[in-house]
């Protein structure tokens, strides 16, 4: 048998370590920001027979243009898009693989703004593109000067913004988002994995795109439809955007059940999204209990919260998981991620974390 080490692997792939957070089973699992909440029965029954449906056609490829689900998609979102202005595939990480196919590999590059979402580098890492990291200001923002100022210093041929961004949790304003465009001629994508978690009224990067051609917004159903499961990320975009997607995607990426299952909860978008006010309920708890027991929230438009002040953060998560509580140690030290779970799940968690301060007393 031999070792990684022994096959001519890329020389850029020596020496890294894939994506991948803790997989435990343990009763309450809040570590890699999904719906903790279920998807309702009358929501499940619709979406199974969807799927039972497409079954019979299995034998036959699957429209690769998967001409159904963009409109539904484009309808979802609003802002004025079609189907033309729509691109989905396996997750919303798929999608990114995807754009740096397109617009990045050897001799290009991407700037980021760390600590961001880390599969921004690792996918940047396997398509050859060369990552760039550049700094936050204070309170993990990014200012409309310090993207411009970033973005015109490195020119790169792709710029990432997270917005909430994770795992901080950092909102990202039009402002920031229009400065780091006007300053590059590369392509601009904002990932708002978490956009259905922000305050209510906050504009999405969707506002932005009349006009802006290189500018890419990508979304998920992962997480506000409870669907990390099924793999279905998507982007809004100019549609010469989806044409380059269409160079490098694999044939029928999307399988006929994957398009049967999201078809089927995007047409029960009211029902799915009713979840998101309960999970922003219990991030908003957090947000105010983890500071009476000492600790720092920061402030936080996703479905999670980064907390600062944890003396030994890996002894915290070892202690938790000792409880039956699985949380993310992300490695910025000093601090953990939460996510948002069910009231009982919340609740839980801040009991667990008040027995393991002592010294720290909730009001």
């Amino acid at each position: 048998m031999i070792s990684l080490n022994d096959l001519p692997i890329r020389d850029d792939l020596r020496g890294l370590t894939p994506y991948g957070a803790p997989q435990k089973t343990v009763p309450i699992a809040l570590n890699v920001n999904e719906n903790t909440h279920s998807i309702p029965d009358a929501v499940a029954k619709d979406i199974s027979s969807a799927i039972a449906k497409a079954i019979h056609t299995v034998n036959r490829y699957p429209d690769r243009e998967f001409t159904t689900l963009r409109e539904r998609l484009a309808s979802y979102l609003g802002h004025g898009l079609s189907r033309d202005n729509v691109w989905a595939a396996n997750g919303s990480n798929e999608v990114l693989q995807q754009i740096l196919q397109a617009f990045g590999g050897p001799g290009r590059s991407v700037l980021g703004f760390p600590p961001t979402y880390s599969m921004h580098s690792i996918i940047a890492s396997g398509t050859g593109t060369r990552w760039i990291p550049a700094e936050r200001d204070a309170g993990f923002e990014i200012s409309p000067e310090t993207a411009q100022r970033s973005v015109r210093e490195h020119d790169p041929d792709i710029v990432f913004l997270c917005s909430p961004n994770n795992p901080t949790g950092t909102g990202l304003s039009l402002a920031s988002i229009e400065a780091a465009y006007d300053a590059t001629g590369g392509i601009v994508v904002v990932d708002e994995a978490y956009a259905e978690f922000a305050p209510t009224g906050q504009p999405t990067a969707l506002t932005l795109l009349p006009g802006r051609e290189r500018l890419v917004v990508s979304r998920t159903m992962s997480k506000a439809f409870a669907f990390a499961g099924a793999r279905v990320g998507y982007l809004a975009a100019d549609p010469a955007i989806a044409d380059a997607m269409r160079l490098v995607r694999l044939p029928y990426h999307l399988s006929a059940l994957t398009q049967a299952a999201a078809i089927a909860a995007l047409e029960h978008s009211r029902e799915m999204l009713a979840m998101v006010d309960d999970i922003k309920e219990q991030r908003d708890r957090l947000l105010l209990e983890l500071p009476r027991l000492g600790y720092h929230a920061w402030p936080s438009w996703s479905n999670f919260v980064l907390f600062g002040g944890v003396e030994d953060p890996h002894g915290t998560f070892e202690a938790l998981l000792a409880q039956g509580i699985l949380i993310r140690d992300i490695g910025l030290p000093g601090h953990l991620r939460v996510t948002a779970g069910t009231e009982r799940e919340t609740t839980a968690f801040l009991e667990a974390m008040a027995r393991l301060s002592p010294t720290r007393t909730a009001r």
